[in-house]
């Protein structure tokens, strides 16, 4: 398993428009074969900034889902929205405390 997070920069004035695409998507997102956790967090100083942090099976499973319908759709609609490149790591987990 490895963390996927994608820091997304918006417009101030699409904020809403991304907030609302998240929601409708959020529950097909995470059904996506090989995705086993899905979070949106916003930045506190900047609350244009926002990063999307999943959990996936394996890469393939990432690929899978970058390559499908439903990413090119969702992804389509955002990336329209943004004021800067969305960045995006792959990591693994090292740690987890709870």
């Amino acid at each position: 398993m490895f963390v996927r997070i994608v820091k997304l920069t918006f417009k101030k004035e699409n904020i809403a428009s991304f907030e609302q695409i998240f929601e409708t998507s959020k529950h097909v997102i995470r059904k996506v074969e090989g995705c086993s956790f899905l979070e949106l967090l916003q930045d506190k100083d900047n609350p244009n900034i926002f990063f999307t942090y999943s959990f996936w099976q394996t890469e393939q499973d990432l690929e899978n889902y970058r390559n499908s319908d439903l990413f090119k759709n969702i992804w389509g609609k955002t990336k329209i929205l943004f004021a800067e490149k969305a960045e995006a790591w792959s990591v693994d987990k090292k740690v987890t405390l709870n």
